[in-house]
């Protein structure tokens, strides 16, 4: 093709809207794939009626979280699927290094048995509430109004599975070391429905799973629930872990704690894009942040509980305050404040 003076026109993507560079492969496998948000008349090409059609209508188009192109949004870390599988391996890599350096050593058999009793209430039941924060984030992927977000929320997701299966597996060598109980689902499934430490949590997550609003679903999830649960099972409970001897959870929580911080760097780029095209959208995150904050610090403080029983034990007040303090610094970079 030439122009109007002979030469060669430069090619244009105008998949990408009016631009003339040429777009990176994270954009040409990501961008404009959700065909069905703010579709005329419906979503989907169903009866209008169509139970599905008047969800997404109400909880993603009705959503007070909007801006008018949701399409320039870009994720920090610009993973395609290609890219968090080749991260994710080589992170696995390490992770079985360290899994097999440890179960060689008989480590977990030399753990204080008052510290087995410890992780039997408050390391074992873990994978209850994790799985919740998985199912959020992959209801948020679901719902998201751009497959840019929707493949953040679901490498979320993915990380959650990650940190449930590795807290399972190390589950199964404390129980082969210290006893068949620990490995009981009755044992996790007993202290995560009827500990009375847990059910603050448990009461914030069974409400999380109804926050029908993307919006709200994503706030609730990436700004008030999983930021507080995050500092305290990677960096806090790590810290116990360390404290007491147990140099193997010391270094999984380490290693969690890298996807935690990638999940807190899309979610502040998703905050800022929304609050820079629409400021009134400051108050609509606070507004969320408003409900859902208190209700994290209550189940942050009633587990805090759990992490004096240890041998060499953090006290509530220490547990309490690193949490409340990290996520105020990290709310301070969030939600256009």
């Amino acid at each position: 093709m030439t122009n109007a003076s002979g030469g060669r026109s430069r090619r244009t993507w105008s998949r990408f809207g009016d631009v003339r560079r040429r777009p990176t492969p994270y954009e040409v496998v990501t961008g404009g794939f959700h065909y069905h948000f703010r579709r005329d008349p419906v979503p989907f090409e169903m009866d209008p009626e169509w139970t599905l059609n008047k969800w997404y209508l109400a909880h993603r188009e009705g959503s007070p979280f909007q801006v008018a192109d949701w399409e320039d949004f870009r994720d920090p870390a610009a993973l395609t699927y290609r890219d968090y599988v080749a991260l994710q391996h080589d992170r696995e890599v390490y992770l079985d290094a360290l899994v097999d350096r440890h179960e060689e050593s008989g480590s977990a058999a030399a753990l204080d048995p008052g510290w087995v009793d410890t992780l039997r209430t408050l390391f074992v039941p873990l994978r209850f509430p994790l799985h919740v924060l998985q199912m959020t984030a992959l209801y948020v992927g679901q719902m998201a109004p751009s497959s840019y977000i929707t493949n953040c929320a679901h490498f979320q997701a993915a990380d959650e599975l990650r940190r449930i299966q590795r807290i399972a597996y190390w589950t199964r060598v404390l129980a082969d070391a210290h006893g068949e109980d620990l490995a009981r689902t009755a044992t996790a499934r007993g202290a995560w429905e009827d500990g009375p430490a847990w059910q603050p949590l448990r009461r914030a997550l069974e409400n999380l799973l109804i926050a029908y609003d993307w919006g709200e679903a994503f706030a609730a999830l990436n700004l008030a629930v999983k930021p507080a649960l995050d500092v305290l099972v990677d960096e806090v409970f790590g810290h116990l872990a360390e404290a007491n001897g147990d140099g193997f959870l010391t270094e999984l929580c380490t290693e969690f704690g890298r996807d935690a911080r990638r999940s807190r760097e899309w979610t502040r780029a998703l905050t800022g894009y929304a609050v820079e095209r629409e400021p009134a959208l400051a108050g609509v995150l606070d507004g969320w942040v408003a409900t859902w904050r208190p209700r994290a610090d209550r189940a942050i403080e009633a587990l805090a509980d759990l992490f004096t029983t240890a041998p060499r034990p953090l006290t509530a007040t220490e547990v309490t305050t690193r949490v409340h303090d990290t996520h105020d610094a990290f709310l301070a970079t969030a939600h256009g404040r």
